[in-house]
């Protein structure tokens, strides 16, 4: 079993990284910007983010969320001041091809024959050691037509952070887990993931108006492809993220869902006092203290 490399505390000045490719370099001095004592610890995961993996020319996955929303105004500040050049960011939201825009980042629309050298994303939930995350969480925000093109940008990069806070990373989560299905069988597929988790979850399908109950009421969500999305809840400690995985990839029927297996992954977790960084043992990249 493929499993995590110990937490490593970092300053922000002195991490250094070793990759298998090698990106144009430029004239200007790479200069990070410093930031006050009181910073966010989001905001100091967005900052480490993009001087530890951003490099000049690289095609970047721009994920979504408010440390992704950090990370890309940062993006756009270094582009701006000539620390990296020539880098194009490919969206996973309306919402990071808005904040994109407003920072002056250039953008390229997704298409599966993209090279993306590597992206960043915030995660709802990340298990200990084996870094299965979990993306996709309804937040204030709806970004319910996105999941798909958020997991397949990152699917797609050669690399991939995924940026937390202290309490998202253990093991045993709980909490939902969101699966696409085919709308127009969703009732017997959500009666088959409820069997299968009969006593340790709930199966709502997603309302595009608030919490109408468990069938979506009136206005379930229906994504772009024509997909509905279930909230699979679970109310126990998970053991097994690659497990439940596997058993929905198995229902005829899910499309997809919102649990990301990348070998190629490291965690940027912000904690009040220092971030941290974990990577599986498998990859290629080396962070230093």
């Amino acid at each position: 079993m493929v499993v995590a490399a110990p937490s490593t505390p970092f300053s922000l000045s002195s991490a250094v990284f070793r990759r298998r490719r090698s990106f144009r370099r430029v004239s200007v001095p790479r200069v990070s910007a410093t930031l006050s004592p009181d910073a966010s610890p989001l905001l100091r995961a967005a900052h480490h983010t993009v001087d530890s993996y951003v490099k000049s020319g690289m095609v970047i996955g721009l994920g979504s969320g408010e440390a992704s929303d950090l990370a890309i105004r940062y993006l756009g500040h270094q582009l701006r001041s000539g620390s990296v050049q020539g880098v194009v960011g490919v969206p996973m939201s309306a919402r990071s091809a808005s904040e994109a825009a407003k920072y002056g980042v250039p953008l390229k629309h997704f298409r599966d024959d993209f090279q993306i050298d590597f992206a960043f994303h915030d995660a709802d939930a990340v298990e200990e050691d084996t870094l299965v995350s979990v993306i996709g969480r309804r937040r204030i925000t709806q970004e319910d037509d996105y999941i798909l093109r958020q997991k397949s940008i990152v699917e797609a990069a050669d690399e991939a952070v995924f940026m937390i806070k202290d309490e998202q990373y253990k093991s045993g989560l709980e909490g939902s887990i969101p699966v696409l299905v085919q709308s127009l069988n969703w009732l017997a597929i959500a009666e088959e993931i409820d069997d299968l988790y009969l006593g340790d979850a709930e199966v709502w399908r997603r309302a595009s108006v608030g919490d109408a109950g468990p069938l979506g009421g009136d206005f379930p969500i229906v994504t772009s492809d024509g997909h509905n999305i279930l909230d699979v809840i679970f109310t126990t400690p998970i053991p097994s993220l690659a497990n439940v995985a596997t058993s929905l990839d198995n229902i005829d029927g899910v499309v997809d869902h919102g649990l990301v297996i990348k070998t190629r992954c490291t965690v940027v977790i912000a904690g009040e006092t220092e971030v941290r960084t974990v990577t599986l043992q498998t990859s290629a990249v080396e962070g230093g203290v």
